[in-house]
């Protein structure tokens, strides 16, 4: 399952969000706005910007980045 760290007024949580339900993509959403417990662990793994999208394998990456997510789709 994909899993996408947001934030609010985010353009690129949105697109990233956007493309994901575009591409029948399930993914599990996690607003660091309304859920700030996850601030700390994405600061930890050296993440400073939203949104991150973790990846099943494990792997993950910070931006909208449509190269990485259409590999999913």
């Amino acid at each position: 399952m994909v899993t996408v760290f947001s934030k609010d007024n985010c353009i690129q949580c949105k697109m990233t969000k956007k493309f994901l339900k575009q591409h029948q993509i399930d993914f599990i959403e996690h607003n660091i706005d309304e859920q700030p417990e996850y601030v700390d662990q994405l600061k930890a793994e050296g993440f400073m910007a939203t949104p991150v999208v973790k990846l099943p394998n494990g792997n993950a990456f910070s931006g909208f980045r449509p190269d990485r997510l259409s590999q999913l789709a």
